[in-house]
């Protein structure tokens, strides 16, 4: 099984608790954290008090954490077993425990011939790597896992019980087939057999409550939900994409800007997340040989002054976004921001205007105000929960959403005191955007015209969540994300870096509690890599470049492949994530999901500038 292995990074977003994978002889749901192997060095603790209070606050006040608990963030278990050589790991229990048999047999019912192949479970098995079935024939087959399972709102998840499902409460223990006629993969062609003569077409299963009631069973967790459930069950295909939608929250590390120990104790912070005392700080020098070494010939009481102040500080940032504080270290307007040193979280220059504003080129700049070089960075993603069927909708000023309200999610532990969570280095650019004249351009009549098409899509996309999704992020945050996308994918051209790459974060953002006009504007475009070392600066090289770059990229966006049906899209009556959509497709804004932080929502290239469909609320006309 030593072969079995995923990324630290794919542990926290696409494989995490909850996840079904596929290996070469069955199938595994990824196991809760009660199952990651974290005994003696196996993870690191990451320090990160703004995430680890933002977190921290949201969980206890949803219900989801106990309100006696410290969190803290770990990273998944990296180290090897000195006795075997072999990597701690995750356990991942078999699932689903249905099988079917990859020996064919083919059966004729007048002109028509079906294909069928033995439908099995997890038990009926040989007991040598259960990898075989055996007829009563002595004959074997190798087996795969069923492809469908079945899941609830809430992330349950279980098998289908087949024979219930066939025969209801009647008893019955012949043995059963999946039967398939045709080549097509529609479910109306694929039935489940049985020997007495039953039968089940698969497009029956998506039918209300034809596959019964959830029982709350958790495979990753080992259990069933103690609060219950009792709701309908989906009909899930195992491999496809609406199985698991992770819950990430990210932050950018700002800067410690005092003395050495306080550097210091930042940096040790994790290892210091149950220090509440000044014996608490003796204890951890004592039993720690990593706080030992770093802070011993500091005094406790100045340790445990410097950790207050860092607590504090996390306490402050956690009642507000994490982009609010990363967008006024950005747009500080100091020359250098943070410190120069290879150990640095964040280190980033604001360039001067003659440097990337070029007289000679053919845009108009004015409603930039700033363009910053961030040459080294530090990104820090925590998973904490994840639902299926729907992904929980995301706020645009990148808070943790309260997934209760929207979409329900599903818990990765039982009631461990810690969240995986992994840490990259890179760089990026940061473009600050003149509040003061995108606010004048919304005052235009064009602009106001397209900002009523584009709430109207919003209101037709909003009721699919029963009246519980997000807010309407603002024309500003449409326009912001607009121009970061179409940057990302002439970057991508230009520096060298795949497109999947790169990352954004967008802020357009309201310096009044609770919302209000956006006076904070800008885009933070960056790449980041598990490496120490970041990564190799192609990215911060194209910041001389910049006006170049940017007239190249709204050039490509005045005509695309799909028009004029893509320019003359309007964002009111579609169905789906369409309805957010203004002018944007594959062939213009739309890039990887991995890569943006809306998923693919609120994109509209006639914000930007005139296409043919002959608007002419463009920011850039």
């Amino acid at each position: 099984m030593t072969k079995n292995a995923q990324r630290l990074s794919q542990l926290i977003s696409t494989f995490g608790p909850g996840a079904m994978i596929d290996l070469p002889t069955r199938s595994v749901v990824v196991g809760g954290l009660e199952q990651w192997d974290m005994r003696g060095n196996a993870f690191t603790t990451l320090p990160e008090p703004r995430l680890t209070m933002r977190l921290e606050q949201i969980l206890k006040e949803q219900g989801r954490l106990d309100p006696a608990v410290t969190l803290s963030l770990r990273t998944p278990p990296t180290s090897v077993d000195a006795r075997d050589g072999v990597p701690r790991g995750v356990a991942v229990p078999i699932f689903p425990t249905w099988f079917i048999c990859e020996q064919v047999e083919t059966t004729t019912a007048g002109t028509k011939t079906a294909r069928r192949r033995r439908l099995v479970r997890w038990q009926d098995l040989d007991t040598k790597g259960r990898r075989k079935f055996q007829y009563d024939d002595g004959r074997k087959s190798d087996v795969t896992p069923i492809r469908f399972v079945c899941a609830c709102d809430k992330g349950h998840l279980q098998d289908i019980e087949w024979r219930w499902v066939v025969h209801g409460s009647g008893p019955c223990h012949e043995p059963m087939w999946v039967e398939e006629k045709g080549t097509s993969a529609d479910p109306a062609d694929t039935s489940i057999v049985c020997g007495c003569g039953r039968r089940l077409s698969l497009q029956e299963t998506f039918q209300p409550g034809r596959l019964g009631k959830c029982r709350g069973e958790r495979p990753w967790l080992l259990d069933r939900d103690p609060n219950g459930c009792g709701d309908n069950l989906k009909l899930l295909t195992r491999t496809a994409t609406n199985t698991y939608f992770p819950q990430v929250l990210t932050v950018i590390s700002l800067p410690t800007e005092e003395d050495e120990l306080s550097q210091l104790v930042d940096e040790l912070s994790g290892d210091l997340a149950g220090v509440q005392t000044v014996q608490d700080v003796a204890q951890a020098k004592r039993f720690n040989p990593k706080v030992s070494a770093a802070l011993g010939p500091y005094p406790d009481g100045d340790i445990f002054d410097r950790l207050q102040r860092i607590r504090d500080g996390a306490k402050s940032d956690a009642t507000r976004s994490p982009k609010l504080s990363e967008f006024d270290t950005f747009a500080s307007g100091r020359s250098e921001i943070g410190v120069n040193h290879p150990t640095a979280k964040l280190y980033a220059q604001t360039l001067a205007r003659d440097v990337w504003a070029d007289p000679n080129a053919e845009i108009d700049l004015s409603g930039i105000k700033s363009l910053v070089a961030v040459h080294r960075l530090r990104e820090v993603s925590c998973l904490y929960g994840f639902t299926r069927f729907e992904a929980a909708p995301t706020g645009a000023d990148g808070d943790i959403e309260d997934v209760q309200l929207s979409v329900r999610g599903a818990p990765i532990s039982r009631d461990a005191d810690w969240l995986p969570a992994i840490e990259q280095f890179g760089e990026g650019i940061f473009v600050h955007f003149d509040a003061t004249a995108i606010g004048e351009w919304l005052q235009k009549e064009s602009t106001a015209s397209r900002n009523r098409k584009l709430l109207a899509g919003y209101g037709h996309w909003q009721k699919r969540f029963a009246g519980k999704a997000p807010a309407y992020p603002g024309t500003p945050y449409v326009l912001l994300h607009s121009i970061s996308h179409a940057l990302m994918a002439e970057i991508a051209l230009d520096c060298g870096y795949p497109a999947s790459s790169l990352k954004e974060r967008v802020y357009a953002l309201s310096s009044t509690r609770g919302g209000g006009d956006i006076d904070r504007c800008g885009i933070l475009i960056y790449t980041a890599s598990a490496g120490a070392q970041g990564t190799l600066g192609g990215l911060v090289a194209t910041a001389p470049r910049f006006a170049r770059i940017l007239h190249s990229a709204l050039d490509r966006l005045r005509i695309c492949s799909n028009d004029p049906v893509c320019a003359d899209h309007e964002p009111d009556d579609r169905s789906g994530d369409r309805a957010t959509h203004g002018a944007a497709c594959h062939g213009c804004l739309l890039i990887a999901e991995t890569s943006c932080e809306m998923r693919n929502l609120f994109l509209d290239r006639n914000l930007l500038v005139p296409t043919m469909a002959g608007d002419l609320s463009g920011f850039f006309e």
